[in-house]
């Protein structure tokens, strides 16, 4: 009799530590599928020395996620101040909060093709307020699917 006891009394932990188990690998899986996308959407401005490897290790997300929620066709391609926005699935992405002190009247996306130039000729402003507004310091480069204030 005493060796069915032992035995009985593993057998149980052994259950117990199963069902301890099950419960804390199915307990986070459920919290983290409540709320996939808390923070949605997240900016990011890029600083000096960052790469967009480093930003998605850091967001949780991937190079191509982000590469693609900002138009980049050259994930290589980016600089300090740049505004990114990290995506979390939530939809469709917002254009991006203003900078500080900037009113925007419209926001426009980027089309290929298409220089402050032209932006500025459509919407009925200077190259310069655009340009200010979105703190660009290169008049002559935007990106297809940049999305930019318009004063």
């Amino acid at each position: 009799m005493r060796l069915s006891g032992i035995l009985r009394t593993r057998v149980l932990l052994v259950a117990l530590l199963i069902a301890v188990l099950l419960v804390v690998s199915v307990g986070p899986l459920t919290a983290s599928a409540a709320s996939p996308c808390s923070p949605c959407p997240t900016y990011h401005v890029v600083c000096w020395g960052e790469t967009l490897t480093r930003i998605a290790w850091r967001y949780g997300t991937s190079v191509s996620a982000i590469a693609s929620a900002n138009g980049l066709w050259n994930p290589n391609c980016i600089y300090a101040g740049q505004v990114l926005v990290i995506p979390c699935g939530c939809g469709p992405v917002p254009p991006p909060p203003p900078p500080p002190g900037a009113y925007c009247r419209a926001y426009h996306t980027v089309q290929w093709g298409q220089n402050l130039y032209r932006i500025s000729l459509w919407y009925g402003t200077s190259m310069w307020a655009i340009a200010s507004a979105n703190g660009l310091w290169n008049i002559n480069y935007v990106r297809a699917g940049q999305v930019l204030c318009i004063p």
